[in-house]
């Protein structure tokens, strides 16, 4: 008899190597042992005797050191793939957290040049992180930071000046400081088409106002050739011009947590906890990105968001802890704020086109192999991982490439319940029975990890759960469209089972298609 103890709220369960240990296994025997100051053999004994009698499972058993393994019954897994019959497209949708709002930002590029890959991989991270929260209960804000002030602002406005004289034949050259991008030798010939030599005595900063909404509007061009649209476009000059900025220093100030040396002025994180103090006014009078950071993150929990998620490359892994701080700091409450960080993407493959600089832009790739490619290869590895994108794979039409391989899923599906309407016309009789072939049991158990999968894919910020699902859901419906006959005249009651079976695999398929935004074609 096991005594009274606290679970944890999540229960890991892993499938067995080998098929005679079940369904499912898990270890938790083992990691209650100490706790309960049993062996793990007694405690998986004594849940074995709890579960046997659940009309859930099949078979429950015990491996060595403490192991608790189970099988689901055959009637369960038909009871519950009826329900997704029943539910549609919501089955697997969680409202755990019905009531609360979710603000995420992501892609936040500077407004200085064309999006990269790098951009996109957040941007589908951002996107597909924000459809999961939505599917369990959140009311989701997607946000943009437009990154406008500051000195790349200056540098941008002049690279364009010297572009726009260029074209009108002055002999100027770029510094290496500057913007060296095609994309603004098209753009000052833009303005020499529409302008002529009109804007020859015009300041950097027309420059730059041209230049910004320029290469905004490019950017979510981009973004909606992804399928990504934005709820609030933020500007960080805005925190300058309403006071934000200036209160996080006075507030700093006050509680003895910022000073001056060197002509700059400090954060002082070590009071805090932090590894060193920082910079946040250079000595030039600038701000470094930190204080501006602090000042955007207060903003977002003055809004009321229940949950931040920031959706950020890499390259702000060392600055992020200091700016919860910056937080923390000003009495704001910092663990709402959630870092999903991401790492570089890598293009590998034949040579593309660079037709924007001296790098492959978002556009380029998006044209090369399309908008759902992009959006399933960018998720196909976990976001702390490099990434390397390969093109030659992605162009392939065959089931090598694996988003091919899931859509081509889906296809099939439709071409089998195109072809069963002469076998069950007009009939609404969703009663799945008799469905004990192994494929059977295998496709059933995996569209019915969908809502664990959406579940661990918020828990751990990690969308790509959701890539591997769709592609062993889609592997699983291969391998019984393989071994199990769907259409059968001479067993009528037999092929309708299997093709409600069919028609759930499909709510299922298109629901993770849908989280992923990525299209299901009915036909390829």
């Amino acid at each position: 008899m096991l005594p009274d103890f606290d679970l944890p709220d999540h229960i890991h369960l892993s499938n067995p190597k080998q098929i005679e240990w079940g369904d499912y296994s898990s270890a938790f025997p083992l990691q209650m042992s100490k706790q309960l100051s049993l062996s793990p053999i007694s405690i998986a004994e004594s849940i074995q005797k709890k579960l046997i009698s659940n009309t859930m499972f099949e078979n429950v058993t015990v491996s060595k050191p403490g192991f608790l393994n189970v099988t689901l019954s055959v009637d369960w897994l038909c009871a519950s793939v009826e329900a997704v019959l029943e539910k549609g497209s919501s089955f697997a949708d969680l409202q755990e957290f019905e009531g609360k709002e979710a603000q995420v930002e992501f892609v936040s590029a500077n407004p200085t040049g064309p999006l990269t890959v790098g951009h996109g991989r957040g941007g589908v991270i951002g996107d597909t992180l924000s459809n999961l929260l939505t599917s369990v209960g959140y009311k989701v804000t997607r946000e943009y930071y437009y990154n406008n002030a500051g000195r790349q602002m200056q540098i941008l406005g002049e690279s364009l000046r010297i572009r726009y004289l260029q074209s009108l034949g002055r002999d100027l050259s770029l510094s290496e400081h500057h913007y060296q991008g095609d994309y603004l030798v098209d753009l000052s010939t833009q303005l020499v088409d529409n302008y002529g030599d009109s804007l020859v005595e015009s300041h950097w900063k027309e420059f730059t106002k041209i230049a910004e909404e320029n290469i905004a509007s490019q950017q979510h061009s981009t973004l909606s050739d992804l399928n990504i649209v934005m709820d609030i476009l933020y500007n960080e000059q805005s925190l300058y011009e309403d006071g934000s900025v200036d209160n996080v220093i006075e507030i700093l100030k006050s509680k003895g947590l910022a000073y001056e040396k060197d002509g700059a002025l400090w954060f002082a994180l070590t009071i805090l906890g932090g590894s060193e103090d920082r910079v946040i006014v250079k000595s030039s009078g600038d701000p470094t990105y930190r204080l501006p950071d602090i000042s955007y993150h207060c903003n977002k929990l003055e809004r009321g968001f229940d949950l931040v998620v920031d959706v950020l490359g890499a390259d702000h892994k060392d600055s992020f802890p200091d700016v919860l701080l910056g937080v923390q700091a000003m009495g704001y409450d910092s663990t709402k704020i959630k870092l999903l960080m991401h790492q570089f993407v890598n293009i590998k493959g034949q040579r593309m086109s660079k037709r924007s600089g001296n790098y492959i832009t978002l556009d380029n790739l998006i044209e090369e192999v399309g908008a759902d490619v992009v959006r399933f290869f960018m998720l196909m590895r976990t976001s702390e991982s490099h990434l390397d994108f390969d093109v030659d794979l992605a162009r392939e039409q065959s089931e090598k490439n694996p988003v091919y391989y899931v859509q081509y899923a889906h296809a099939r599906i439709c071409s089998i319940l195109d072809r069963a309407e002469s076998i069950v016309a007009n009939d609404s009789d969703k009663v799945i029975i008799n469905l004990t072939h192994e494929s059977e049991r295998v496709l059933m158990r995996k569209l019915l990890e969908l809502s664990d999968t959406i579940d661990r894919s918020v828990r751990e910020l990690s969308p790509h759960y959701l890539t591997n699902y769709a592609r062993d859901l889609a592997s699983s419906f291969h391998a019984f469209y393989g071994a199990c006959k769907v259409l059968d005249v001479e067993n009528i009651q037999l092929s309708k089972s299997r093709i409600n079976l069919v028609k759930a695999v499909q709510i299922g398929l298109l629901r993770a298609l849908e989280l992923l935004g990525v299209t299901a074609p009915e036909s390829m």
